[in-house]
């Protein structure tokens, strides 16, 4: 067994150990960046499904209702399978690990897919909003897969490995949407509806990100860390996990990110959303779109690492007002160039940087401030939160782009921004 000197109070116990999987004197280190390198390929290839349906997504709503106000439907649907599904895999990863929940959000995504194809040939709006809904698994799976990262994590790394699994994602999202045309291509070779070749992929990246998840995560990251959970429990004087929703009334700290977190989830949803109902209203290509689309994902994913090294070095509060700032300045273009489809562009661009800020920081600070035993339970609620004010985003989004154009929209999310930002008058927790 190797001997380090104790570091923190994760990072003393972050050598050996016996895990539930079987090993015994597992290197913890090693192991960590082994979990990190899995989680991060699972990022990538699920990552090419999410980007290669987010967008095709509301205009598939479109074609198939005959009505550009069930837009939303589609951020609606796919935030709202993501809501409630969080909670579910959550507790089977307390149960049976990270890698049985991941791999069955995945199932679950590629499930949802199949379905979206069938709706297309059938014309069946219902049946498209339960595929939707399903394919909502995929984000579930992409949220809890940056916990995974800080299941063995070093606390003063924790906000690194986050983002780094954050980052990954990047490949694949920006790679997805720019796969429009030739997911159309082989659709209409294979005699699919339009719009539904992108979800082909999608469903191939899923299965693909099952064998990574079952092959790649052993041992499990979080049953590794439940077999150290005795001796954190007699050094800290441990009871019970506690409940989520007790979590949140007592821990401000907690409550605090959490909000950020859901609030933050909901103005990039609901602006992003409707960009593409926007911009082909305007006359933009399939491949326009999914340039713009693109730089979005980019700027969602692609400075996660920064975002983290700035949260372990000033601590979550700031770094999330950080993002707030950001995310009001995407608003703000937003308003001032909609009529310019570079303008919206940059937009787009600078929303998905501050949702970058402010779910990399938030995300941080919550595990930060709950116990090591109420993690898995309080992140879970998170994700379905966050899930769910993403949904309702996504829902009022189209009849507000109806009635009161894109700039109307980017001005009412400015309200969601300034809640954010007025409870954080509260004394800074790193």
């Amino acid at each position: 067994m190797v001997r380090t000197p104790p570091a923190t109070r994760a990072g003393s116990h972050h050598r050996a150990h016996t895990d539930r999987d079987g090993g015994a004197g597992l290197d913890l280190q090693r192991l960590q960046r082994r979990v990190v390198t899995a989680l991060s390929l699972g990022q990538i290839v699920g990552g090419v499904g999410t980007g290669a349906t987010m967008s095709l997504g509301a205009l598939l709503v479109v074609d198939v209702s005959g009505s550009a106000a069930w837009s939303g439907m589609a951020a609606t649907a796919g935030t709202l399978g993501a809501a409630l599904f969080a909670i579910p895999l959550a507790r089977l990863a307390r149960t049976r690990g990270r890698r049985f929940s991941l791999s069955a959000g995945a199932i679950l995504a590629a499930l949802g897919g199949l379905l979206v194809i069938g709706a297309a040939v059938l014309v069946s709006f219902a049946l498209l909003l339960i595929g939707l809904t399903m394919m909502g698994a995929a984000a579930a799976l992409n949220l809890q897969a940056r916990f995974a990262a800080t299941d063995l994590a070093a606390e003063a790394n924790r906000g690194r490995d986050l983002s780094l699994v954050v980052w990954s994602t990047t490949f694949g999202v920006v790679l997805g949407p720019n796969l429009f045309a030739p997911g159309e291509a082989l659709g209409a070779w294979v005699g699919l509806p339009a719009l539904t070749g992108g979800f082909a992929i999608g469903v191939l990246a899923q299965i693909a990100g099952v064998l990574v998840y079952l092959i790649a995560l052993r041992p499990d990251p979080l049953l590794t860390a439940h077999a150290m959970a005795p001796a954190l429990e007699d050094e800290n004087g441990s009871t019970k996990p506690s409940r989520g929703m007790s979590i949140l009334r007592t821990n401000p700290g907690a409550r605090r990110a959490t909000i950020s977190i859901a609030l933050s989830h909901a103005v990039m949803v609901a602006l992003m959303g409707m960009t593409p109902v926007h911009m082909s209203g305007h006359g933009s290509s399939l491949t326009i779109i999914g340039v713009t689309i693109s730089l979005h994902l980019a700027g969602m994913y692609a400075l996660a690492p920064v975002f983290g090294w700035l949260t372990d070095k000033w601590g979550g509060q700031v770094i999330v007002l950080a993002g707030q700032g950001l995310l009001a300045t995407a608003l703000v273009i937003g308003i001032f160039t909609a009529d310019s489809m570079t303008g919206v562009t940059v937009s787009l661009i600078f929303l998905g940087v501050g949702w970058s800020a402010s779910t990399v920081a938030g995300s941080a600070l919550l595990t930060r401030t709950v116990e090591a035993r109420d993690r898995p339970q309080i992140q879970g609620l998170s994700d379905a939160l966050m899930n769910g004010a993403g949904a309702a985003g996504g829902a009022l989004a189209g009849p507000i782009l109806a009635l009161i154009t894109f700039q109307g929209l980017s001005g009412v999310l400015l309200i969601l921004v300034a809640a954010v930002v007025i409870h954080h008058r509260t004394p800074s927790e790193r």
